[in-house]
């Protein structure tokens, strides 16, 4: 027996029983080496500590080096009996270690024992323990973790990480362990710990898929502490790692997620919305229970669409699709007809060519209802960009919802308001966006009944916006059965006067833009309530710059329908427009709408007036009567003046007007002209007698015309040379003097007589103007004088008077007056030269400079003698 056993012992070894042999004799080898060396680390001497580990460091190296992976198995083998039974426990010691650079090797150690043992799942009842021992013990739950060392803590998060890559499904019955660490280390105050936990948190979730659910939720509110770090990278890895940790956790932490996701969608950080942006379209993808969560996911991934940075959208844009083929072949046979047979886009869709997938659609269509009172809730959030996320939101869940929006639009249009009111430019245009694709998919029929109501009940700057980005959206052949609704529901005096707000008229004046642009010729049909549309737009806001806008328009509308400018578009309207004001033109103050529509139309009507003077004339007659308003009396004045000015491309244009000037000058300027105390009464008659101007300068007049002007105004035209006002002064005198030159030789004299004593005080004006005026005036008179030869004889004495009364304003100290009224002596001295030479030659002497007196006399010598 004993020979037997002999001859077996020295029989050759197979390679397996060599290979083993060797393991075994490399294992007695390392644990001989360890056994020298461990009892280095219990020395009392930080030094002495250190140099083992190190030494431990370089036998661990030099035994078992890093190999290709044919050779590894067996050498991680050999390893795993000493490694597990002599240097892990020693190890594990000196995490504790006094010295930092101690801990440190241990740690570094550590990882090497776990890379290189055969079996490192083995070392985890004894490794968990005492990394929540460093990492996680009762200081850390009061922010001071026992591992005060920042980078030792990175290190040792590193190595948990380690384990739970090595260890893999074997780490389950340590979930708990695990988790706590996790649950200190992702608050860590070091950012490089909270990124590394991140990512061990992820590994843990995908390694125990089958036990981590029961531990997810603990680490959610961490994760949720760390979602908003200054650090962006902190937040990326917060997020990823929170999408693996719901993925394969529980999924009842969606909820609490999601609202802290949907606050990283704002982010300045790029990589931080993409981040969020690829977790939860691989929720929708992957999630276990995403059904339950579509309309509350689906806003995140959509939202995404519209970010500022490309590179995002096109990712959301990616996922939304691949999201949406996937939900359409899960749900095949629902979709079984909308698959056979696919209707094409409408024909009106804004983007035909990347119109959303059925899937896209039809997720969003049943989830429309429940996203929807959302949305219009965070239209009226205090922050910003949660307004503008919101808005565009809508805009993108109408572009898929298409017709289906007709069963929610009343919650819509309400957002719309909303959305349409705000004062951010970014809200307000996603909100016209939105509007312009509720036009496109719903029928005019639907929303009209909806959208025209409100703006009746409530007219406002938002309703008016809706209804024009509506109508832009709209197509031109659903819209034409409806545009005049349309056009008299804006031309009713409760929303084309509902409000004074200049937003108000750019809206309104938009919405009849919009209707011009769209409909084109069809608006023939509704041309006048737009034309008052205009008008009152005109009145209300011209001032405040809407004028050119209301022209360009006018001008759009007209050749929509073939009409050849603005001028004939007023030409086709005039009657009905000023029989419409007419109607309550009794009642009109300076605050009346109507006066300020009147006043437009008057202003830029041009030829058009000409052809309603049997309805303009009795306005104007009874809205400028002394007891009516006497600043609406000035505003009318003041547009009449103007009018009057151009009266053959106006009042005039057909040549009626001459049949209206009796009652202009009677019963509109003789009133007007009567003195009556206080300022405004004296405004009054200077806008009368400026209009008298206006009217007689015209050459719309003839002289007959003017002198039967003059018949009825010249007592009151006199009067008014004693008007505080010099420009009142100064438009009688050359009202005056028009008077006398188309008066020509038929004047009275009696009259005649009365008119130049009131220009002689003139000369003693304050204002330089005037006095020159009324010389200019004395020198008409003079002629009109001097061309009567039957009563000649009877002007003597006040020719006498005026001579000595011109001789003293000869020596006036301006001697602009002085050659002005030198040139009156000379006009007037063919009346009586031997008159004006004595009167001139007994005043000589007092005039301060001879001059002019000797001029004037050396010019009555030189005329031919009276005949």
């Amino acid at each position: 027996m004993a020979a037997l056993v002999a001859a077996e012992a020295a029989a050759p070894l197979g390679p397996a029983e060599a290979a083993e042999a060797a393991e075994t004799a490399e294992a007695a080898e390392l644990s001989r080496a360890l056994s020298r060396l461990l009892p280095g680390l219990e020395a009392d001497s930080k030094l002495s500590r250190r140099r083992a580990l190190e030494a431990l460091q370089r036998a661990i190296e030099a035994a078992w080096p890093e190999e290709p992976a044919a050779e590894s198995a067996a050498a991680a083998a050999g390893f795993q009996g000493p490694w597990a039974r002599l240097l892990l426990p020693r190890l594990l010691l000196c995490l504790a270690d006094p010295a930092e650079g101690c801990r440190a090797l241990a740690a570094h150690l550590l990882g090497l024992g776990l890379r290189r043992a055969a079996r490192p799942r083995d070392a985890l009842p004894r490794l968990l323990p005492a990394l929540v021992a460093r990492l996680a013990g009762p200081e850390s739950e009061r922010g001071r973790p026992p591992e005060t060392c920042e980078e030792l803590r990175l290190a040792l998060v590193q190595l948990l990480g380690l384990a739970v890559r090595l260890g893999g499904a074997a780490l389950a019955p340590h979930l708990d362990d695990a988790v706590r660490v996790l649950r200190c280390t992702l608050l860590d105050p070091f950012a490089a710990v909270r990124r590394e936990s991140c990512q061990c948190a992820a590994s843990l979730a995908r390694a125990t898929p089958d036990h981590f659910h029961m531990q997810s939720e603990s680490l959610i509110g961490p994760l949720m502490q760390s979602i908003s770090h200054q650090h962006w990278k902190v937040r990326v890895a917060v997020i990823e790692a929170t999408g693996s940790v719901i993925q394969f956790g529980s999924g009842k932490s969606v909820d609490d997620v999601l609202p802290h996701f949907a606050q990283r969608l704002f982010d300045d950080v790029p990589q931080v919305r993409q981040a969020v942006t690829c977790v939860v379209g691989g929720w929708l993808l992957d999630l276990r229970d995403r059904y339950s969560f579509f309309h509350k996911l689906i806003p995140l991934l959509l939202s995404s669409l519209e970010d500022d940075i490309p590179e995002i959208a096109l990712t959301a844009a990616s996922l939304w699709e691949k999201v949406g083929l996937q939900w359409q072949r899960e749900n095949e046979d629902d979709l079984k007809d909308k698959l056979d047979f696919a209707s094409p886009p409408p024909a009106h869709h804004p983007s035909p060519d990347h119109r959303p997938g059925l899937g896209c659609r039809e997720l969003v269509f049943r989830n429309l209802s429940k996203i929807l009172p959302a949305i219009c809730h965070d239209v009226t959030d205090w922050v910003a960009g949660t307004r503008v996320k919101a808005a565009q939101l809508l805009a993108v869940l109408l572009l898929h919802a298409e017709d289906h929006v007709t069963q929610h639009l009343e919650v819509v249009l309400r957002t719309l308001h909303l959305a349409c009111a705000d004062d951010d430019r970014a809200v307000v245009r996603s909100g016209t966006r939105s509007a312009e694709l509720v036009g496109a998919f719903v029928s005019p029929e639907v929303f009209l009944k909806l959208v025209l109501p409100a703006l009746k009940k409530s007219p406002s700057p938002s309703g008016l916006l809706i209804l024009a980005s509506i109508v832009r959206g709209c197509p031109r052949e659903a819209l034409r059965p409806h545009l005049t609704l349309i056009a008299t529901e804006l031309a009713r005096p409760h929303i084309c006067q509902g409000s004074e707000n200049h937003l108000y008229g750019e809206h309104l004046l938009l919405c009849v833009r919009t209707l011009v642009s769209v409909c084109r010729e069809d608006c023939r049909r509704c041309s006048l309530w737009l034309l008052e549309v205009l008008v009152t737009t005109e009145a209300l806001w011209g001032a405040a710059g809407l004028g050119d806008k209301v022209q360009e328009t006018m001008d759009a509308l007209a050749a929509a329908q073939d009409i050849d400018g603005r001028q004939d578009l007023y030409r086709e309207h005039a009657g009905p427009l000023v029989e419409w004001l007419a109607a309550s033109h009794h009642d009109w103050t300076v605050h009346s709408a109507e006066l300020l529509q009147f006043i437009v139309v008057v202003n830029h009507a041009g030829p058009a007036l000409g052809e309603v003077l049997p309805h303009l004339v009795p306005v104007l007659r009874s809205c400028l009567q002394p007891s009516r308003d006497p600043q609406m009396r000035l505003r009318l004045f003041s547009s009449l003046s103007r009018v009057l000015l151009s009266a053959k491309q106006t009042v005039d244009s057909q040549g009626h007007f001459h049949h209206y000037l009796d009652t202009v000058t009677k019963d509109i300027l003789v009133p007007n002209l009567q003195w009556h105390a206080g300022k405004t009464a004296a405004a009054i008659r200077t806008a009368a007698v400026s209009c008298l101007w206006a009217l007689i300068s015209s050459e719309v007049l003839s002289d007959e015309q003017i002198r039967k002007v003059q018949e009825t105004l010249m007592p009151q035209i006199l009067t008014s040379l004693e008007e505080d006002s010099q420009m009142t002064r100064l438009i009688s005198c050359q009202i005056i003097n028009t008077f006398l030159k188309t008066s020509g030789g038929v004047a009275d004299a009696d009259k005649l007589i009365k008119v130049y004593p009131e220009l002689l005080k003139r000369l003693d004006d304050v204002s330089h103007e005037v006095r020159l005026a009324a010389t200019s005036t004395l020198v008409t008179w003079l002629a009109c004088v001097r061309s009567d030869d039957d009563a000649k004889s009877c002007y003597q004495s006040h020719i006498q008077f005026l001579y000595r009364e011109l001789l003293v304003y000869l020596d006036d100290p301006d001697g602009t007056v002085q050659d002005a009224v030198l040139e009156v002596l000379k006009a007037g001295s063919v009346l009586f030269p031997e008159l004006l030479a004595r009167e001139t030659e007994a005043v000589v002497h007092k005039h301060r400079s001879p001059a002019l007196c000797q001029q004037l006399l050396q010019h009555l010598q030189a005329q031919p003698p009276a005949q």
